[in-house]
Order: C-alpha cells, then structure tokens, then sequence
C-alpha cells in the first residue's frame, strides 16, 4: 500500500477516518489550478485515499425538535474525503497536505467506527 512519506505502517488493520473540510477557497466552480492542487495532493496520499469525496451544496440544519433551518451554522461544511490511516496522528499528517489550508480553511478529522 502507497502512503505519504513519513508515516509508518503497523500489522493493525487500518482504519477510516473521515475529513470534513471548512472555509477556504469556496468557489461554485474551481479553477482548474485549484483542481490542479487538490488532484496533485490525492496523488500524494497514494492508495490512502478511500473516497475522494465531493464538495457541498445546500444545506439545512434540523434542530432536535425536528424544526429545520436552511444552512449548517456559523462554520458550514463545505466537502470531504475518507482515507485509511493507521491512526488519528498518521490521518492528521496526511490531512496536512490539503489544499484548502492555505486558503484559510481547516480540516476536521473523524474515525469512522467498525460497527459489528
């Protein structure tokens, strides 16, 4: 299996972590070289890469009264991708390298659980 550069691969099984992606460059459209850069960093992360994911569109919230509300909050969601990493500190080192960081954005990362 192909991974970035520095991380370290044990017997465990690896494990998906989700990246949820907020602010940064937000454009309807990217450009081709903002595509350039997100495509050049999934080359990067080699066969970590488990879904590159989409960005997002429309959102709304449902409060727990079941009330729903159109839009995500004071720091909306705007894509994800899912990768496989050993760990939350080798997904972290891989999450990084994405592009929308230099653009101000941030990335939060989520273990998906093994269910059963």
């Amino acid at each position: 299996m192909s991974t970035p550069e520095g991380l370290t691969l044990g017997s465990r099984e690896m494990a998906k972590f989700v990246l949820i992606f907020h602010g940064g460059e937000t454009a309807e459209e990217p450009s081709p070289e903002v595509m350039d850069r997100w495509m050049a960093w999934f080359g990067e992360l080699g066969d970590a890469v488990v879904d590159m994911g989409a960005p997002f569109g429309a959102s709304a919230t449902i409060a727990s009264d079941g009330t729903p509300s159109e839009g995500s909050g004071p720091d909306p969601a705007n894509g994800y991708t899912v990768i496989e990493a050993a760990n939350l500190h080798d997904a972290a080192v891989m999450a990084k390298g994405c592009p929308g960081l230099s653009s101000g954005g941030s990335v939060k990362l989520y273990e998906a659980m093994q269910m059963g």
